[in-house]
């Protein structure tokens, strides 16, 4: 993935920082409350939730489970169209197609819609550094770049940012990037959103090459849709004379109706919409209409290593919507800077590090970042058990154990810092298949229980530093059934 986050600290280190500010947190508390309880609203109205639910669950399984199939289908019918198709084997790959598509038009800037893939990939650097100047159009993404600062949430990129630093922002830098900012800009969202209009048009209309994302590709037509609010993606996606799409191989759905289902929740669980106001689909090229060249580039990027973990690969069933970031009591507090990824909260937690790997401090952490609470899952329009994963991954940080790593079949090493960890799991193993040895333990426990700390001493400070330790009852549970009942019911 994108270098975009070099150098940022662990999780842990990362939201003990952000808990701190208390503008950030009110920000993020804000913002989330707002949008959940809009999206609880709008779930509300359907009585078939539950079976769309399912059925978006479904249609994502057995995609994956045919990918190989359902992509060569898309190239095929991609091609018939009057589109190229490439394709990237991870974020270096990618880049260097893009960059290439790119210089081949001889232009040196291009507008972008809002892309998580290419964020991921860190498209952006990769194109300054060739000399090529990127123009984030999205709204939110227009804010973060102008303010030289990264995403903080999949929907709302700048959710960490209130009106007052929106303002000061545009002020101070959109005469930097093109058309700057109106005399006299106030923080109310009408000027803000009219100041944004201003300077992104000037760069619609001189722009000849566009590059988006796509939040679904449909394999039987070859067809790429995007959904958005603004009509920003829509001036990216019609105007250009070149479109270059950058999509995860997990973004293909088989058929054309496939998209009933996702066209449903998508907009519910992101903008709490019952239909997105601008749903741009696209298939090739057409004469007189739209960008007459396209190019897709199919990006891997860890996703089939992902694919190989029977229970990871769920991770891959994600349609972005980011209804598990605003339920999230970890993510509100924490924000998203804190995960040190373009996908931050609870969905980052465990796809970051599949595609990714555990082996950097901070992948390895990811894992922990969550109450393991369940809310996640219960919003989830495609019934990712994010909890489930989240324990699956632990136990790879802690124990190591077979993987898949640029399609090799390895064996991961333990993470640093965890032997105290693997050393207690072994002794409870123990423990709790020797019943004399637990039951004396236990009775130890309780007859001691007045000299216990209240934290844990060495490093199980890591736990007892934000929980209070259980108090050890004056007896066990087995020497109270005994005494209370006498043994009866066989109780020994």
């Amino acid at each position: 993935m994108s270098g975009t986050f070099v150098g940022m600290p662990a999780f842990p280190e990362a939201a003990r920082t952000a808990v701190r500010n208390p503008t950030l947190r009110g920000n993020l508390r804000h913002a989330t409350h707002t949008i959940r309880d809009k999206r609880a609203r709008a779930v509300a109205e359907l009585d078939d939730w539950a079976a769309l639910r399912e059925a978006g669950r479904r249609i994502k399984d057995h995609t994956l489970r045919h990918l190989d199939r359902y992509l060569v289908q898309v190239e095929e019918a991609v091609t018939a169209a009057g589109g190229t198709v490439h394709w990237a084997a991870d974020a270096e790959e990618a880049n260097a197609i893009v960059t290439r598509l790119v210089k081949e038009t001889g232009e040196r800037e291009v507008v972008k819609v809002k892309s998580m893939a290419t964020q991921e990939i860190g498209l952006n650097e990769a194109l300054e550094a060739e000399g090529i100047h990127a123009y984030e159009t999205d709204l939110a993404e227009l804010i973060v770049q102008l303010g030289k600062d990264r995403p903080s949430h999949i929907l709302v990129p700048a959710i960490h940012r209130n009106r007052g630093e929106i303002r000061d922002i545009f002020r101070s830098e959109m005469g930097e990037w093109g058309r700057p900012a109106p005399e006299g800009l106030t923080d109310t969202p009408a000027e803000l959103a009219e100041a944004a209009r201003l300077h992104l048009r000037e760069k619609f209309l001189r722009a000849k090459v566009g590059i988006s994302g796509a939040n679904f590709v449909v394999a039987e037509t070859g067809t790429l849709v995007v959904v958005e609010s603004e009509g920003n993606g829509r001036m990216c996606l019609t105007l250009p004379e070149t479109l270059i799409s950058v999509v995860g191989i997990e973004k293909v759905v088989p058929r054309w109706q496939d998209l009933e289902v996702f066209l449903q929740t998508l907009p519910r669980s992101s903008t709490a919409e019952r239909m997105n106001p601008y749903t741009s689909m696209w298939t090739g090229t057409t004469d007189e209409d739209g960008p007459g060249t396209f190019h897709l580039v199919l990006l891997d990027n860890g996703r089939t290593d992902t694919l190989a973990d029977e229970v990871g690969r769920q991770a891959l069933r994600c349609i972005r919507c980011s209804a598990c970031l605003n339920v999230c009591p970890v993510y509100e507090r924490a924000g998203g800077h804190a995960y040190g990824s373009v996908y931050p909260g609870p969905i980052g937690a465990i796809l970051s590090p599949q595609l990714r790997g555990t082996g950097s401090e901070i992948d390895a952490s990811l894992p922990y970042a969550s109450s393991l609470c369940g809310a996640c899952y219960e919003v989830c329009p495609v019934a990712i058990d994010i909890p489930e994963v989240l324990v699956h991954l632990r136990e790879r940080v802690v124990q190591g154990g077979p993987a898949v790593r640029r399609g090799n079949r390895v064996v991961l090493r333990p993470a640093k810092g965890h032997a105290a960890e693997r050393a207690a799991m072994r002794a409870a193993q123990w423990a709790f298949t020797h019943l004399g040895a637990l039951r004396a333990g236990q009775r130890l426990a309780s007859r001691t229980r007045r000299f216990h700390p209240r934290t844990l001493p060495g490093p199980g400070r890591a736990w007892s530093g934000t929980r209070d330790l259980p108090e050890v009852p004056a007896e066990p549970f087995r020497d109270w059934w005994q005494r209370t009942r006498g043994g009866k019911d066989g109780a020994k």
